[in-house]
């Protein structure tokens, strides 16, 4: 339970323990995003190879798959509109 609160009051924080900024923030969204659609693809991939076990599970993936990259593309939009 301390480990929860202390990574709450980490939050936002970079290595230097200054307030990020919001470009920092949303980077580091971005990158975290970007490894877990990653994994999210293998495992549609995965699924798809091993037709028709496991059939059932391909909607809920997919979702997850599309969900993720359709919020990498927002996190994009949302850094290139910030002032440099």
């Amino acid at each position: 339970m301390r480990r929860i609160k202390e990574d709450a009051q980490n939050a936002g924080r970079n290595s230097e323990g200054n307030a990020m900024s919001e470009r920092e923030g949303l980077e580091k969204e971005l990158r975290n995003l970007t490894f877990s659609a990653g994994q999210l693809k293998l495992d549609l991939h995965d699924l798809a190879e091993d037709l028709p076990l496991d059939w059932e599970r391909i909607p809920e993936v997919a979702q997850r798959t599309h969900t993720a990259y359709a919020r990498i593309a927002e996190l994009r939009e949302l850094i290139a509109a910030l002032p440099d």
